[in-house]
């Protein structure tokens, strides 16, 4: 958002004397099309999912390895024996292998990446996943000691009462 939209917008709300702000929600009038949060749901990430990635990106670079790089030498060699024989057509076969070699490497790096990647986003999810259970069974264990009290359930505490 532009700064000068941004104070278009203030403006706008100082005018309609509005004190407050609405947030998550379009304009009743002016259209859109954005699902609200309560009607698309929470971001949901399965270890499954992130695992099928991970996976299917190493299988990829496996394969890229096992069968896109062999063409490498021999058109390397084809290159050379043209090239020895004086046909310029070596120069461009060695070309257009060394270009076949980058673009092959770059793919095979983006493969790998990927795969790394998602091997540390479950290893990350998993470590929050055990942060938020321990946080929220702090909370539990923090609300079960206010459960423990003097008196009747519902009535006030009379240890916090002022004595009469």
């Amino acid at each position: 958002m532009a700064w000068d939209e941004w104070e278009q917008l203030k403006a706008d709300a100082a005018e309609r004397q509005s004190t407050g702000m609405r947030l998550n929600q379009l304009d009743p009038g002016g259209g859109g099309s954005a699902a609200l949060p309560a009607q698309t749901g929470d971001l949901k990430v399965d270890h499954g999912d992130l695992a099928k990635i991970g996976s299917q990106a190493h299988e990829l670079y496996d394969d890229l390895w096992n069968k896109a790089r062999v063409a490498i030498p021999s058109s390397d060699k084809a290159a050379g024996d043209l090239s020895g024989q004086g046909f310029a057509l070596g120069g461009g076969l060695k070309h257009v292998s060394n270009r076949w070699d980058e673009q092959l490497k770059s793919l095979m790096d983006a493969c790998a990446h990927i795969s790394n990647h998602m091997q540390v986003t479950k290893k990350v999810h998993a470590g929050d996943e055990h942060y938020i259970q321990r946080q929220v069974s702090s909370i539990e264990a923090l609300d079960a000691g206010f459960d423990e009290r003097v008196g009747e359930a519902g009535k006030k505490n009379p240890a916090y009462e002022p004595k009469k």
